[in-house]
């Protein structure tokens, strides 16, 4: 079952398709097996790029690419004022550019400690805390007012939830 799909189906075919039971969840073995299966529920980090690779990126661009030959062609043309217009728009795009994606290295950092350390879950019929990376697709959370949620999910069931 696709995850994107959960949101839109009825609760019974979720747990069906993730084959897990809403009362007892998933046994040990199962559990263990889709984590050896899947890997652990942790935002993947990748090398964050240095700042010259950042604003190199910027320029990796076909619109780009065009901007800099019209500015190229103005400047042979002798239309100076042209191509240096030119130039500072993609300058100046370039530098959003890099503080944008800094930005967003930033805001996945800190998504990484929000994240919550540790889960309620039901194994075998029995509520237990695990580590939030040990859970997999089929488990059981339980969550309580003022919990993180700790996994992307499909609520099953809530109580006072506005």
């Amino acid at each position: 079952m696709r995850d994107s799909e959960c949101h839109a189906k009825p609760i019974d075919m979720v747990v069906s398709g993730l084959q897990t039971h809403i009362e007892k969840g998933l046994n040990q073995k199962e559990a263990q097996d889709r984590l050896e299966k899947y890997g652990s529920n942790e935002l993947t980090e990748r090398p964050r790029p240095g700042f010259f690779k950042l604003l190199l990126d910027q320029f990796n661009n076909f619109l780009v690419i065009i901007l800099i030959v019209a500015a190229g062609i103005s400047l042979l043309l002798g239309e100076y004022i042209d191509s240096i217009a030119i130039m500072i728009i993609v300058i100046l795009n370039s530098v959003v550019g890099v503080i944008q994606e800094s930005k967003a290295e930033k805001a996945i950092a800190a998504l990484k400690k929000m994240a919550a350390p540790n889960a309620q879950v039901i194994r075998d019929g029995h509520q237990v805390t695990i580590p939030a990376r040990e859970i997999v697709a089929g488990d059981i959370i339980l969550l309580e007012a003022g919990n993180y949620v700790p996994a992307d999910m499909r609520l099953v069931e809530s109580v006072n939830l506005k």
